[in-house]
């Protein structure tokens, strides 16, 4: 319980609830197989609060009036274009060598929801990858199989201690879940009463 209230993670992914509980957050997992679709022409920073929205909705029939729901998508963004998870090792190998020596976004949208109330925000992290070499690359791919990740990497991971120099923002969020703007939110939440929106 959340003071007084329950809170359901609609997420599956490990790092989501490994950061949860970091925060000492008590939660339960609910999950709904979602197509995570969007519109071809939506605006690239929108996608993954329009997914997370998704997500929370599909939650919402497993859920009581007492229930918050958090749910959350994160995409990998270069060149303005979504990267989204491998389909299979020459595709990871491909995506992680056009992040080599470039900066690229990571974007999480987040929905936290209860009934009828709604807070939806996104956040943005900006990392930047070393030139990797070919044998960093397949080392990485072959030994992490990083095939249920957007990007093809983790920052937790090997690739992002001897890769990655540099980012700019929260490095949760590049994990999945931007943690201390989820309990900033939950505070208000349980205070005064959060905003009906917004994004930051």
């Amino acid at each position: 319980m959340y003071q007084g209230k329950s809170v359901v993670l609609a997420s599956q992914s490990p790092r989501r609830k490994q950061l949860l509980e970091q925060a000492g957050i008590p939660f339960e997992v609910k999950v709904v197989e979602t197509a995570e679709t969007f519109p071809p022409d939506m605006p690239v920073p929108e996608v993954p609060l329009h997914i997370a929205r998704q997500k929370a909705a599909a939650v919402t029939a497993l859920c009581t009036e007492n229930d918050i729901i958090i749910a959350a998508d994160t995409v990998v963004v270069l060149d303005n274009i979504i990267i989204g998870k491998p389909k299979d090792r020459d595709d990871a190998i491909r995506i992680l060598t056009a992040l080599g020596g470039r900066t690229h976004l990571v974007i999480t949208g987040v929905v936290i929801k209860q009934g009828s109330r709604e807070y939806a925000f996104s956040k943005t992290t900006e990392v930047h990858f070393k030139p990797l070499t070919h044998a960093q690359v397949v080392y990485y791919i072959d030994h992490y199989k990083p095939y249920d990740k957007a990007g093809a990497y983790a920052i937790q991971e090997w690739i992002g201690a001897v890769g990655i120099d540099r980012i700019d923002g929260c490095f949760y969020n590049v994990m999945g879940l931007p943690v201390s703007r989820v309990v900033e939110e939950l505070g208000k939440w349980n205070g005064n009463g959060a905003g009906t929106g917004g994004k930051m």
